[in-house]
């Protein structure tokens, strides 16, 4: 069924088309009833059927070759002039208007395909960029070109592999790792105990596993710890202290003293684990080493030529301070110190019930294999939180120390616990004695601690518990 197409009335002019006179008006018809009328009424005009006719018996007869289609036209054509009168015009039908695309796929009954609201049979697929790499951003085309340029140069001239002592620019140039971390790198990569490093070996570790663009912390991480383990040890510092008290200008004077040499890698080491390792489970996690100052220290003491500049952690007199206050105390020198011992620690600065509550393990256990005494790393754990009481791990060590029920909370009476051993040393010694109540103020004024009468309660049990007697207060008339 064919479409009605929407014709302008205005258009169509009776005198152009020869109607008679008493043709009805177009006004308030129908746009298709109107179009028959005129339909009609051209049909039944004389000329129009003269017209008709000829076309038909023309359309009947059969062109018998290309002359008579070509004659059969000129007389087709020249018989349609004749029927109309001179000077007239011929009688024309109503133009057809093209409609515009917008009704066309309306009558058509086609969906808009520029809609917004049209709804897509295949779902637009996007392509998002990776995002995450498990082995570490991959490294520019430019960093890896000159990574592998500069690797050639270096290996030019040990085409069977770099020996170790050949391994240092290595370590510097390319790694930008510290000079004595060179042994424990070339371990890593030597995993055939060949004493060489290949050129492919190298491109294939530090390269093909995105370790040029590794931040310092990971880096470090991945050549110190060992293949089946995601933390780091103490065991795993001892290569790189090694390389660092045989090739360090400010530690020379040692090397013909080994037993120093001992103490103080072990005295670094200990320091490290002390000040990084928060959960003192003896695992340095790579977060633990990123949150800490540790690859600071790392860089400044291979950069550094005097060792006692590098406060954190390689400072030669911090170590010789702790290790000649553990041999003072170490009176029969069997490396172990009692209780008896630590008691003369500071002129007898500490008291029985502290020593007590040291040596009963609770602010940490004891690495001494000896029951009953402390061992030198005990020591030095314990001497850092004596000395430097601003640090977390020092401040952790003394609160479990005071903290007598292990509840997480110091009470008054747990203070005066051990304050009464103070206050006892002041009247022996005829000083003026100062009174707890004081000094409970005085800390109180400091700190301003929060009242936790029950450590088990949250704030809004304890808020619930306050406004409830006031509620109660009120109800019983007490306000």
């Amino acid at each position: 069924m064919e479409t009605p197409m929407a014709v302008e009335v205005r258009i169509l002019d009776p005198d152009l088309l020869q109607l008679p006179h008493d043709l009805p008006s177009p006004s308030g018809q129908p746009a298709e009833k109107l179009l028959d009328d005129l339909f009609t009424q051209w049909l039944s005009l004389p000329d129009t059927q003269r017209v008709v006719m000829t076309l038909l018996q023309e359309a009947h007869s059969e062109p018998s070759s290309g002359n008579q289609n070509c004659s059969n036209q000129t007389s087709q054509t020249s018989l349609l002039p004749t029927v109309f009168k001179e000077g007239s015009t011929p009688p024309l039908s109503p133009r057809n208007y093209p409609l515009s695309p917008r009704t066309q796929r309306r009558l058509s009954g086609h969906p808009l395909s520029g809609s917004p609201l049209r709804k897509s049979s295949d779902p637009t697929r996007e392509v998002i960029p990776q995002f995450y790499f498990p082995r570490g951003l991959p490294a520019s085309k430019e960093v890896y070109a000159e990574c592998v340029n500069r690797i050639n140069q270096i290996f030019s001239s040990y085409p069977d592999g770099l020996p170790l002592s050949a391994f240092m620019p290595v370590t510097k140039e390319i790694c930008k790792l510290p000079s004595f971390f060179s042994s424990a790198l070339f371990k890593k990569l030597d995993i055939n105990n060949t004493g060489l490093v290949t050129k492919e070996r190298m491109i294939e570790y530090w390269i093909d596993q995105n370790m040029l663009t590794a931040d310092d912390a990971t880096k470090i991480f991945s050549v110190l710890k060992q293949q089946d383990k995601d933390y780091l040890m103490q065991e795993d510092f001892r290569p790189i202290l090694r390389e660092l008290l045989l090739t360090h200008h400010g530690l020379e004077f040692l090397h013909d003293t080994p037993e120093f040499q001992d103490r103080y890698a072990e005295t670094v080491i200990f320091r490290i684990f002390y000040h990084c390792n928060k959960a003192g489970n003896g695992r340095l996690l790579l977060r633990e080493i990123k949150r800490s100052n540790l690859i600071a220290a790392l860089h400044q003491v291979d950069e550094e030529e005097e060792i006692n500049k590098v406060l954190k952690y390689f400072s030669y007199e911090h170590f010789y301070v702790i290790y000649c206050k553990f041999w003072e105390l170490d009176c029969d020198h069997d490396f172990y110190i009692d209780k008896d011992d630590l008691l003369r620690y500071g002129n007898h600065a500490l008291t029985y019930r502290i020593v007590e509550r040291i040596f009963s393990q609770i602010p940490r256990r004891f690495k001494s294999k000896v029951e009953g005494k402390m061992g030198y790393e005990d020591f030095v754990w314990f001497i850092l939180s004596e000395e430097d009481k601003t640090s977390e791990t020092s401040l952790d060590y003394w609160f479990k120390c005071v903290d007598l029920d292990c509840d997480g909370v110091i009470t008054a009476n747990e203070m005066h616990y051990f304050y009464e051993e103070q206050l006892h040393r002041m009247e022996c010694m005829a000083q003026e004695a100062i009174l707890f109540e004081d000094i409970v103020c005085q800390m109180c004024d400091m700190i301003k601690p929060k009242e936790r009468e029950d450590p088990t309660l949250t704030e809004w049990d304890r808020f619930a518990h306050t406004e409830y007697i006031r509620l109660s207060m009120e109800e019983d008339g007490v306000y």
